[in-house]
C-alpha cells in the first residue's frame, strides 16, 4: 500500500490541502480490520483481538491512521523490521498531521534515500517546502512527482497552489484546469488543494477566485459559486473583473449569480 500523497493544506489541518492535504483517510482498512471500527465491540471482545492479533505492525499503522491516531501509528510503524521507502513515507505523514515539520522532512528524505523514484514522499517533501514557504522549491518538487506519477491530480493541484503563490497565475490556472481534466472533484476531497494555509487574506482570495473561475470555465456553476463566495468573503472586490472574465459568461445569466453579487454590493 502507498502512502497519502499530501496536499499543502493536509499537513497543517486535520480535515485537508496530504495524495489532501487532495484524503487524509486515504488509508484504507486491510482485509480483516473493519472490526476494529465498530464502535458497538468491546474491547476484550474476542474478534477484536483476533484481528489485530492478524495484522502486521504497518497494517495496523494503517488502521490507526485511517482513524486520525498519529501518535499511535508512529509508534506502530516503527516496530516494522524492514523500514520500506513507503513507510518512511506513511512515518512522514504521521508527523506531518502533527506539525512535526522536521520529522517529517526527515522522513520523506530516508523514504527518497531509499527510492528516488517514490512520486508519494517527493509530493509530500513539497508539501513541506510550501509551508515553509520556499514556492520554488515546492514547484519543482512538484514538477518532479508528476514526471514520475504524470496523472496525479492532486499534485497538479498543489502545483497550481504554488503557482498562485508565487503569483504566477497563468501557470497556476493551467496546473488547476489540467487537476479537474484528470479528476472533476479534485478540489472536493478532503486533502485536496490548501487553498488557505501558509497565505495572505489577499492571496487566499485570489485563490478561491481562479478556482471559482476554473469551475465556471468548465460548467461547473455550483461549484463556481461555493468558490466565488469565499473570494467574495475573504476581500475581493473587483467587479469589472468579475463581469469582464469570460469564463463567467454563462454564470453571469443564471439568478444565483445576480443575488450573489446582490448580497455583496456589487450589484
Amino acid at each position: 500500500m502507498h502512502g497519502l500523497t499530501l496536499s499543502p493544506a493536509a499537513s497543517l489541518r486535520s480535515a485537508v490541502l496530504l495524495s489532501t492535504l487532495c484524503c487524509t483517510s486515504a488509508f484504507c482498512a486491510s482485509p480483516g480490520a473493519s472490526v476494529l471500527h465498530d464502535s458497538n465491540q468491546q474491547d476484550g471482545d474476542q474478534p477484536a483481538t483476533v484481528a489485530r492479533a492478524s495484522l502486521s505492525p504497518e497494517d495496523m499503522g494503517d488502521v490507526l491512521m485511517a482513524r486520525r491516531q498519529y501518535v499511535e501509528a508512529i509508534s506502530t510503524y516503527q516496530q516494522v523490521p524492514n523500514q520500506s521507502s513507503i513507510l518512511w513515507n506513511k512515518l512522514g505523514i504521521a508527523q506531518q498531521h502533527l506539525f512535526n515539520e522536521r520529522e517529517a522532512r526527515r522522513d520523506y528524505e530516508r523514504a527518497l534515500n531509499l527510492d528516488p523514484k517514490n512520486a508519494e514522499a517527493t509530493n509530500n517533501l513539497g508539501t513541506i517546502l510550501y509551508s515553509q514557504k520556499d514556492y520554488k522549491g515546492a514547484i519543482r518538487l512538484y514538477k518532479r512527482a508528476l514526471k514520475l506519477n504524470p496523472r496525479n491530480s492532486t499534485i497538479y493541484c498543489n502545483l497550481g497552489t504554488a503557482y498562485f503563490a508565487k503569483e504566477k497565475y497563468k501557470d497556476g490556472a493551467e496546473a488547476y484546469h489540467t487537476a479537474l481534466a484528470l479528476d472533476p472533484s479534485a478540489f472536493e476531497h478532503d486533502s485536496s488543494v490548501a487553498v488557505q494555509q501558509g497565505a495572505s487574506p489577499h492571496q487566499r482570495a485570489q485563490l478561491n477566485y481562479f478556482l471559482a473561475k476554473t469551475y465556471a470555465g468548465e460548467g461547473h456553476n455550483e461549484k463556481a459559486l461555493k468558490y466565488l463566495r469565499l473570494a467574495l468573503a475573504q476581500g475581493f472586490n473587483d467587479r469589472k473583473k468579475l463581469m469582464s472574465d469570460k469564463e463567467f459568461a454563462g454564470l453571469r445569466e443564471t439568478p444565483e449569480f445576480r443575488q450573489l453579487l446582490s448580497q455583496e454590493h456589487l450589484d
